[in-house]
């Protein structure tokens, strides 16, 4: 089993950028498939982004695509979000999710999941 850590988020003016950062404890996260999703309140977990093992196959949902950046830091063993060009349509609980398979943008396909770091862009 693995547990799931979010770190890096916090409050950014529109236009700012923040580094997410996902960090596994139990087992290496390199061993996983994962997701970055977000949910704004009132609504279910929104897809973000995602990872395969390898680094070679990312995939990003279209409100992101072009500011958003999915990495993984094997050094680290973290999973890193960059999110550039905020907007307050950016606000939500970010979280990281990890699958043994690959869980694409379905969170409930995605086993475990951390407890979610805060991401505030005010206009």
């Amino acid at each position: 089993q693995v547990q799931l850590v979010e770190s890096g988020g916090g409050l950014v003016q529109a236009g700012g950028s923040l580094r997410l950062s996902c960090a596994a404890s139990g087992r290496t996260l390199s061993r996983y498939y994962v997701g970055w999703f977000r949910q704004a309140p009132g609504e279910e977990h929104e897809f973000v982004a995602s990872i395969d093992w390898d680094a070679d196959s990312t995939a990003y949902a279209d409100s992101v695509k072009g500011r958003f950046t999915i990495s993984r830091d094997n050094t680290k063993d973290t999973v890193n979000l960059q999110m550039n060009s905020l907007t307050p349509e950016d606000t939500a609980v970010y979280y990281c999710a990890a699958s043994a398979y690959a869980a694409l943008r379905y969170p409930r396909t995605y086993r475990y999941w951390g407890q979610g770091t805060q991401v505030t862009v005010s206009s």
